[in-house]
This record gives structure tokens, sequence and C-alpha cells, in this order.
């Protein structure tokens, strides 16, 4: 559900809707289908294992970069643009997680006619931890 965010509308501490979604084989499978990626690690249980995660297969650190893009887009609607996205896996994404992306705009500023917004983004787990911390900077129109 796109927002159309305006730049005049965005406060700094305005936070990111939340945007989730339950991961597991059906969604690891969906994703690898569509960027061939079928690496073992991420399909089962047994190399999940080998690769010394405890609980078997686990998610793709790009999937939930994924989730981040589109959460924003959401967020921002059609008429904006998402400039750049940097973020680091920090924690194993486990079989049947619920992962939230949130997000708290930072600074917002126009440069060189673009209306820039700054934002911290985080994909949580549902315990709440922190898995893949990042920025953001997205571009949304103005009202004027």
């Amino acid at each position: 559900m796109a927002y159309n965010v305006y730049f005049e509308d965005v406060t700094v501490g305005d936070e990111l809707p939340a945007w989730s979604r339950k991961t597991d084989f059906m969604n690891w499978n969906r994703y690898a289908a569509v960027n061939d990626e079928f690496v073992y690690i991420h399909m089962d249980d047994e190399a999940g294992r080998a690769a010394l995660n405890e609980q078997g297969a686990f998610g793709m650190g790009n999937l939930r970069y994924a989730y981040i893009v589109n959460a924003l887009q959401d967020w921002i609607g059609d008429e904006a643009t998402i400039r750049e996205i940097g973020c680091q896996f920090r924690a194993i994404n486990q079989k049947n997680d619920v992962l939230t992306v949130v997000g708290k705009v930072t600074d917002k500023k126009t440069d060189n006619g673009e209306h820039c917004v700054f934002l911290d983004i985080d994909v949580v787990n549902h315990n709440g931890e922190p898995t893949c911390p990042g920025k953001a900077v997205v571009v949304v129109p103005s009202r004027g």
C-alpha cells in the first residue's frame, strides 16, 4: 500500500510504517527461484547445521535487503525514488522468523533541487532483535 509521502509532510523523528513478513522455506524458495540463489545453506537443514547454524537452514541476507526496498517503496509511493540503501547483515534469519522493517527519519534537506529524506533502517526479528541495520536516502516530491 503506497502512501505517497511529500517532503513537507516528513519530520525528523518520523517512523516508517512497520512492514512484516514471516519467513520460511516457501518464501526462501520463491526468492531463490527469482534470483537463481539456490544455495544449500538456505535450502537444506543439514547444510545449515554444517555451516554452524544449529537450527538448520537459514534465510538469505539479500532477501532482507529486498524487504527494506519493499518497505521503503510502500512508504514513499510511486512518485518518489529510493536513492541509496546500505545495510549490514548482523544476525541470522531463522526459519519461521517474523521479520519487520523499521526505520526513523534522521534528516531531510533539499540538494540540487531534490528533496532528500535520510533514514536509519533495520530489519528486526519477532523478538525485536536487530538483524540488518543500515541507512537509506529517498527522494520524495514536494507539494509545491
